[in-house]
């Protein structure tokens, strides 16, 4: 059974960085798109960064410059480094894998 697990969310100044960890098991992240989205309270999930394979990476406008996306060699991990970040960040950062299958979530608080 394939599980995505989620690490590294917690409460930051803003300006600060955070970076987060989604690990599975039970699958290789080489094999498919594993993306970043996030929730704030009351809105929509939106999708924030994707990669695939070694260098097709990602991230949206709104973050670009400031997170970047990344895996580890042994493919087990994929990574959200978060720098400058902003109030406007604060939500719950979700790990998915090609649109399936969902991590639990890790929530990212960013105060002013």
């Amino acid at each position: 059974q394939v599980q995505l697990v989620e690490s590294g969310g917690g409460l930051v100044q803003s300006g600060g960085s955070l970076k987060l960890a989604c690990a599975t098991t039970g699958i290789n992240f080489n094999l498919g798109t594993v993306a970043w989205y996030r929730q704030p309270t009351g809105e929509q999930r939106e999708l924030v960064a994707s990669i695939r394979g070694s260098n097709n990476a990602n991230v949206v406008d709104s973050v670009k410059g400031r997170f970047t996306i990344s895996r580890n060699n042994g493919k087990t991990r994929v990574y959200l480094q978060m720098d400058s970040l902003k109030p406007e960040d604060t939500a719950v950062y979700y790990c998915n894998l090609d649109q399936a299958i969902w991590g639990q979530g890790t929530q990212v608080t960013v105060s002013s």
